[in-house]
């Protein structure tokens, strides 16, 4: 993730684990063709598989497929959101999200920042508990580093909502989360690496930027790669291992590295998170890459404004597959108010969406219409369009 919000608490971990590792390589045997004469798709049948989910996850009026039924508002009850940091953009943007649906149902919010270190975030997360809130929100970072705080909390009989918190949406036993806000890794794996297939026509080269340190990350880049080798026309050049703290220190060389190892060849790229082309842009531009050419970036994860500016100014980034940061924040708010009114969790899990200077307007997030609404007439308010 770039400075922004990292999956199943990912940036609360590279803290801990940055240092462990180095830079991983790897390329496929033999040269990827390139995209200059892409006469002749390398997998057909994959391509066309490919531009249909593609076109799909560009599509900017879809209409709400979230819950349209569930509990009416429960009054008066008070929330705490420990945030991971809240110089994270992802974060923010969930916080923000929290907020305002939390003045729609009348509810309190407070937001307590960890300050992105393993032992800031213990004691904010200490804090919360201590506040006897009657519901806690885990916003960026894994409980499991939290594990006394969280054990607290259950005996306290506070409910607790995880926002990237886990790998995985939906309920967890272990740790105990009444439910887990989040896209699923495997689809935003999969729109990227098609994304690419699409956009080069089947025939590519490509490197994948990744943090093996972190297993969720690991995981989504494997997903990635695996996706991109069911097209026979396009090559992994290398997959680039850089720990998400060392991004700035570390991507200008190895994207240089890259230039002179592929300088024909490296047509796309595809990181687990935006950060890494924020980093990779002076590089690109010292090496007089245009910014909007080769190598056509896409960032699997997050959508934070850098990166839509990015995108929109079409500077080294052709595309982001973005959070709907404050749709989520809405969400979560909902999912405490089935808690609260001893009902389940949704089981809601927003679709994927891939965001370009084409379907943005210029936006710099990713915001979908319906779901203020939709939320408003379950919890039982007015309901003016979005």
């Amino acid at each position: 993730m770039n400075r922004t919000a990292v999956p199943a608490g990912a940036a609360a971990l590279a803290v801990a684990v940055a240092a462990l590792t180095g830079c991983e390589r790897g390329s496929s045997a033999g040269p990827a063709p390139s995209p200059a004469t892409p006469a002749r798709s390398g997998c057909p049948a994959v391509l066309a598989r490919a531009e249909a989910a593609v076109r799909q996850a560009e599509r900017t009026d879809a209409a709400w497929d979230g819950p349209v039924t569930g509990p009416r508002a429960v009054f008066g009850r008070s929330l705490v959101l420990v945030a991971q940091s809240m110089t994270n953009p992802g974060v923010a943007g969930v916080a923000a999200g929290v907020q305002e649906a939390a003045s729609v149902i009348g509810w309190d919010v407070r937001v307590i920042d960890g300050q992105g270190t393993p032992a800031g975030i213990q004691a904010a997360f200490g804090q919360a508990v201590a506040l006897r809130p009657a519901g806690i929100v885990i916003a960026g970072f894994d409980p499991h580093l939290t594990s006394q705080q969280v054990a607290q909390a259950g005996a306290e009989h506070i409910p607790l909502i995880g926002w990237h918190a886990v790998a995985s949406p939906g309920p967890s036993r272990d740790p105990a989360l009444f439910t887990n806000v989040t896209t699923r890794v495997g689809d935003v794996a999969r729109i990227s690496a098609d994304w690419v297939i699409a956009h080069a026509h089947g025939v590519a080269g490509v490197v994948v930027f990744t943090d093996a340190s972190i297993p969720f990350a690991r995981n989504k880049s494997d997903l990635i790669t695996k996706e991109l080798g069911t097209c026979a026309g396009v090559r992994l050049l290398a997959e680039e291992n850089i720990p998400l703290p060392d991004t700035s220190s570390r991507t200008p060389q190895e994207v240089s590295s890259l230039l002179s190892r592929f300088p024909e060849r490296w047509t796309h790229s595809v990181a687990i998170n935006d950060v890494y082309f924020a980093d990779a842009a002076p590089a690109l531009r010292a090496a007089r890459r245009k910014g909007a050419g080769a190598p056509f970036n896409i960032g699997a994860g997050d959508g934070d404004p850098s990166a839509f500016q990015r995108i929109n100014s079409r500077q080294f980034q052709a595309a982001t597959v973005p959070e709907a940061l404050s749709e989520q924040g809405w969400q979560i708010v909902d999912e405490f108010n089935r808690a609260f009114a001893g009902r389940p969790a949704s089981g809601y899990v927003a679709p994927v969406h891939v965001a370009t200077a084409a379907n943005s307007g210029g936006a710099t997030s990713w915001d979908p219409p319906g779901y203020r609404a939709a939320y408003r007439r379950i919890w039982g308010g007015p309901a003016p369009a979005d």
